[in-house]
């Protein structure tokens, strides 16, 4: 298979993904498709396939380590997508959400999207459809992710601005 075209870099990293289903075999698919393929989001990437079987399960994942991705099914036992969304979207730099449904029809899309969903993979996988939503997912989040650390880094940085020209002192120079 080849690889998706601008999503190579010279970096190495590993992109991680959270697959939340009760489907063994959704794993399996997904697995074969990551590793099977000659596919990288960078040159010398990696992909990690991290299954759960439950939402508390992922939770605890979640909690652990930073994911990128999860993709979830639609309808879990018990849970559903939602209450996936509604637990990632606490974290300061949530993880995109990707719901997958054997029955992924035009009303569960629009809903998924309107409720923040990134979007929504029809089963069984397609490999091409898994790669190409995937891949535009984890660049997404990968760029939402730089943004963040650029400004939980400028916050965490005492600004000095000169309100005039000239040397700083007391009555010129703002430190927030």
């Amino acid at each position: 298979m080849k690889k998706s075209p601008g999503i190579e870099t010279t970096s190495t990293r590993n992109a991680s993904v959270l697959s939340v289903s009760p489907n063994d075999e959704d794993c399996v698919s997904l697995e074969r498709i990551f590793h099977e393929s000659d596919w990288t989001v960078y040159t010398n990437s990696t992909w990690t396939l991290t299954a759960s079987t439950t939402l508390a399960s992922s939770f605890s994942v979640l909690r652990e380590r930073p994911v990128p991705i999860v993709l979830c099914e639609c309808d879990m036992f018990p849970g559903t997508w939602r209450e996936m969304l509604e637990h990632i979207s606490l974290f300061p730099d949530p993880p995109l959400l990707i719901v997958t449904s054997r029955l992924a029809d035009e009303r569960l899309w629009a809903e998924a999207l309107n409720l923040g969903a990134y979007d929504v993979l029809a089963k069984p996988f397609d490999a091409i459809e898994v790669i190409r939503i995937v891949s535009l997912a984890w660049q997404h989040w990968q760029h939402r992710h730089e943004l963040h650390a650029n400004r939980t880094k400028q916050r965490l940085q005492p600004e000095r601005k000169l309100l005039r020209g000239g040397e700083a002192n007391e009555s010129n120079y703002f430190v927030g």
